[in-house]
């Protein structure tokens, strides 16, 4: 037989040597697999090592997760086909001629890319490429330009189809269809009041988005004429969106339309070529192996550490703080603050969310409207410092003479913004729970 730890120090070994290794930059799935595997011989014997197929087996058999290269398949292909650079060239055209008209079609075509993309780096990365130059050019302040792309960029997470929302229901037992919907009303929420933010800023102070020089405007008819140019990636969305809403598909086959529909509106733009079709396909196996690599890991982490007696060790410690059911809640929301400022988003949730779960049922709270607390909980992780993703992508492809600080700067208000949004999401919760049970029951 292992030996004999007690669970709080067992805590304090697991997740301290987890931080420390993750600190010392080493991969989390690695990282988390490798601890988990150490803990098994010393804590049992040769029979506890079962635990590790019986955690993998059945997310390699979850049909639900198939869903996840299939959206980033889509996304891939719709990025190579240059939809993206068209669709912020509509927009841009079409609000240039506002105050703070370009930060705000950066935040629409980020909100409409987030319908389109999963994933976070891709949708920072390329609005960074394409709206940073343009706004620079034209006078913007560079901290409402980089933080209106950050804050645009992170809707990914929580806009349908979020491949986290993917995860978070196969963890947390939840349906995929029902979470994607309570995400609606929050994301585009979320999205308005950060249009609204940089509005009101431009307006009250001109200098800071200062609308197109009349040379560059259109016409009306021009305009007509451009939004034709997008009539097929939005379709695409919309037949998407429509199929997965209406109950017509699942998840997984409402990603399979999406990825077949980006076949022929990559054709239709004349991108549709071997190249193209190669470099998706390359690009789609690097991040899903990544994603389901955490995922193995983090999950023979957690369901040691569960087996151990963790869950009821966390349970008991909230319920020592004395906070009450709301106390609890919100000191959840805080410890995935906290996590989201070291922890990328799969490794955070595949180590809290199954000990979260069980907890926030006992407390009689709807698991659904936690899933999407939780994803706009996640958004805040990509904007705060010191580790915040975003941040970093921006910074691949910010000019260099912008200090890191300036980025850490930019993203403040917006960071405001979503903990803003959160409280009000936490104390409305029929915001998210109205929508899937319009849909769904």
């Amino acid at each position: 037989m292992g030996l004999e730890i007690e669970i709080g120090w067992l805590t304090l070994l697991m997740f301290g040597s987890l931080v420390a290794l993750l600190m010392a930059g080493l991969p989390l799935a690695f990282v988390t697999g490798g601890i988990a595997i150490i803990f098994l011989f010393i804590l049992g014997d040769t029979d506890t090592l079962n635990i590790v197929p019986s955690r993998i087996f059945p997310l390699m058999t979850d049909y639900q997760l198939s869903a996840i290269p299939l959206f980033i398949f889509m996304a891939s292909m719709l990025e190579r086909a240059g939809i993206i650079n068209d669709m912020f060239e509509v927009i841009y055209k079409l609000l240039g001629g506002l105050k703070g008209g370009l930060a705000s079609a950066t935040i629409i075509a980020s909100t409409i890319l987030a319908a389109m993309v999963g994933v976070i780096g891709a949708a920072v990365v390329t609005m960074g490429i394409i709206a940073l130059p343009a706004m620079l050019q034209r006078k913007y302040d560079s901290k409402i330009a980089m933080g209106s792309i950050m804050a645009g960029g992170t809707l990914g997470i929580l806009i349908p189809p979020s491949i986290l929302a993917i995860i978070y229901a196969v963890v947390a037992d939840q349906s995929v269809g029902e979470l994607f919907v309570g995400a609606v009303i929050p994301g585009l929420m979320l999205s308005s009041m950060y249009i609204a933010y940089v509005t009101i800023r431009s307006y009250i102070n001109p200098e800071l988005g200062p609308p197109i020089p009349l040379e560059e405007r259109i016409t009306t008819r021009e305009k007509f004429a451009l939004m034709g140019k997008m009539a097929a990636p939005i379709t695409l969305i919309l037949v998407v969106f429509f199929a997965l809403f209406s109950g017509a598909a699942t998840p997984v086959e409402a990603a399979g339309i999406g990825t077949f529909g980006s076949f022929i509106v990559a054709a239709l733009a004349g991108q549709l070529d071997w190249q193209t079709v190669r470099e998706a396909c390359i690009s789609t196996l690097k991040a899903s192996s990544m994603v389901i690599w955490i995922m193995f890991g983090a999950t023979i982490f957690v369901g040691l550490y569960v087996l151990e007696g963790g869950q009821q060790f966390v349970t008991d410690a909230l319920a020592a703080t004395g906070l009450g059911r709301w106390g609890i809640l919100i000191l959840m929301m805080i410890i995935l603050i906290v996590l989201g400022m070291f922890l990328d988003w799969v490794g955070i949730l595949l180590l809290a969310v199954p000990i979260f779960v069980p907890i926030i049922k006992d407390l009689g709270f709807d698991p659904l409207w936690f899933g999407v607390l939780y994803l706009v909980n996640m958004q805040m992780s990509f904007l705060s410092p010191p580790f915040g993703y975003a941040l970093f992508y921006l910074r691949g492809v910010a000019p260099k003479e912008i200090p890191m600080s300036d980025i850490f700067k930019s993203a403040l208000p917006f960071l405001g913004i979503q903990l803003f949004g959160l409280t009000i999401l936490m104390i409305f919760p029929s915001l998210i729970t109205w929508l899937p049970n319009l849909v769904y029951h």
